[in-house]
């Protein structure tokens, strides 16, 4: 898989029934979560972008042939007295700290999904295929927020319940809110370390466009994002490692929770969850 076009969220679901998704926000501060649906005909119930003050869920069913989309979180950006995401910058690279898309607020349904960097909740539900249900926590397009994915029938989690910000080594920490905080930390093919993107170790493109001509070993930094977070797709043929790409079987008729921020990020490992100083009733990143 390339960075490019590696697993992209498919949710077309299965059996007779639609299956329900919720996001739930559990981070303390307001994020702007968003949807790629693609260009189909039959897309979720629900906006594909919205406001999500902190602790908040919705909820949505989503068609059983909705294809092509992914699920991620805008951060908002902090100065001296708190600013929101301003969705009418045009430019989706510069109306948010990271994740921004075309369209603003509510993302475009062509060319609208995540600026890097970006944590990704994707999924390729098996639908009537009889298929397994795939799905992954995706840090090849960086990361900027601790994302969990949980289901109703006992699978396997996927997550990076972590803050990968404030240790992100300094070839790849940023953007920065204005008071000098990380709110991401980008993937070595984003921060082009190698200087050519399309032929590139850490892009696995060009040369290196095969699992063969591009193992984990060449991807720089990879060992940062798989140690601390081992359960997440980390590099474009991370299938490999076994603890990127989880299944569920499709005929369980699987509902999904995207967290932000799950509350085990506080409990399982030595990095806090994302926090910042409050201000005016909101927490700032």
């Amino acid at each position: 898989m390339k960075a490019s076009n590696h697993i992209a969220l498919v949710l077309a679901a299965g059996v007779a029934a639609d299956r329900t998704f919720v996001v739930y926000n559990a981070c303390p501060f307001t994020i702007w979560p968003a949807i790629y649906t693609g260009t189909g005909n039959s897309t979720p119930d629900y906006a594909t972008g919205w406001e999500a003050e902190e602790y908040t869920s919705v909820s949505f069913s989503v068609p059983d042939d909705w294809t092509a989309g992914r699920i991620w979180a805008n951060q908002f950006r902090g100065s001296s007295g708190r600013r929101d995401c301003d969705f009418t910058v045009s430019n989706p690279a510069t109306q948010c700290a990271d994740g921004g898309c075309n369209g603003g607020l509510e993302c475009s349904t062509d060319g609208g999904t995540g600026v890097p960097p970006a944590t990704l909740a994707e999924f390729t539900l098996g639908g009537s295929t009889g298929d397994p249900d795939y799905y992954d926590v995706s840090l090849v397009d960086g990361y900027n927020l601790p994302v969990s994915i949980t289901n109703n029938v006992n699978c396997s989690v996927a997550d990076c319940p972590v803050d990968l910000g404030p240790d992100c080594p300094s070839a790849l920490i940023g953007p920065y809110d204005s008071t000098g905080f990380p709110v991401g930390c980008k993937s070595a093919c984003e921060a082009n370390l190698d200087g050519d993107q399309t032929n590139s170790p850490n892009c696995c493109s060009g040369d290196y466009d095969t699992p063969a001509t591009c193992p984990s070993s060449g991807v720089q930094y990879y060992s940062y994002f798989k140690d601390n977070c081992p359960n997440s797709y980390c590099y474009a043929y991370d299938e490999s490692s076994g603890t990127a790409l989880w299944e569920c079987d499709s005929s369980l008729a699987a509902d999904y929770t995207v967290t932000f921020c799950p509350s085990s990020s506080e409990d399982s490992t030595n990095h806090p969850v994302v926090r910042g100083p409050r201000m005016n009733g909101t927490f700032l990143l």
